[in-house]
């Protein structure tokens, strides 16, 4: 077996577990129990979860994913945990919990062959403006500390209410609004001098080829998880993947690349 410092990174986003799917739970525990436990580190790159109202609001669920994260953690697994926009009020209480250890975005990745730039992603979209104020009020730790320091059936209810006011807003807002600015996206590369930038939030599983100031650059973009079907990035050796995830066999998962695009 190899020694953890030789072993591949793994990146993963955009699962959005909640009780009811428990297909997708079902995915991420054999993924754990499998590539992952083969890995040197694994970095979650938010909405781990479709909601988060508190670590006190855990439930069996919830409980469940950190037993299994934790003992991913145990053998010696690097665990990283970065807020998507689903889970920014996952606390420090469930992450120890998990075994995982929070990052803010961007978080520059620079202990792997070749470095990249990770970020949760929604951060670049910056063309919905509306989104981008939303963002920014509930980033605020003021704003979450008071939020986390009400009751839980009033953040319950404040949470089926923002989601609700969110579908109805993303129905009615052209595609190109929800993806990435092209301008946030060059502005990332320049102020971090990477040639990689890894995201999800967009739930457009692909690898752009990009060039940036005169040099090659590549975006990865994460998908998103359902039912026994999921995506990671794998770095190893110094080759970058985007994998989908299939369950094709119990207990056993293919990881089958995707190629690049322009």
């Amino acid at each position: 077996m190899k020694s953890l410092s030789d072993r591949p990174v793994y990146l993963i986003s955009d699962l959005h577990l909640d009780a009811g799917r428990e297909s997708t739970i079902q995915l991420l525990l054999d993924f754990l129990r499998g590539p992952a436990s083969r890995a040197r580190a694994l970095y979650i790159l938010g909405d781990l979860f479709e909601a988060w109202i508190g670590d006190d609001a855990a439930g069996p669920m919830e409980d469940r994913v950190a037993d299994a994260l934790k003992s991913l953690s145990e053998t010696g697994v690097e665990l990283f945990f970065m807020a998507g926009n689903r889970d920014f009020l996952v606390g420090d209480d469930y992450c120890r919990r998990a075994g995982m250890r929070r990052i803010v975005e961007p978080f520059e990745l620079d202990q792997t062959d070749p470095a990249a730039v990770l970020m949760h992603g929604d951060i670049l979209c910056t063309d919905d403006h509306a989104y981008q104020r939303f963002r920014r009020k509930v980033r605020n730790p003021d704003w979450q500390r008071r939020v986390l320091s009400r009751p839980l059936w009033w953040r319950r209810i404040l949470a089926s209410l923002a989601r609700s006011i969110s579908r109805r807003q993303n129905r009615n807002k052209p595609e190109f609004i929800m993806d990435v600015n092209t301008d946030a996206v060059a502005e990332t590369f320049a102020r971090h001098d990477v040639e990689w930038l890894i995201h999800g939030h967009t739930h457009r599983p692909a690898i752009h080829d990009l060039e940036i100031d005169g040099k090659p650059c590549r975006r990865v973009v994460l998908g998103d998880w359902h039912a026994e079907r999921g995506s990671a990035v794998r770095i190893d050796n110094g080759q970058v993947e985007l994998l989908s995830l299939d369950r094709n066999a119990k207990d056993h998962i293919a990881l089958t690349p995707l190629t690049p695009e322009s």
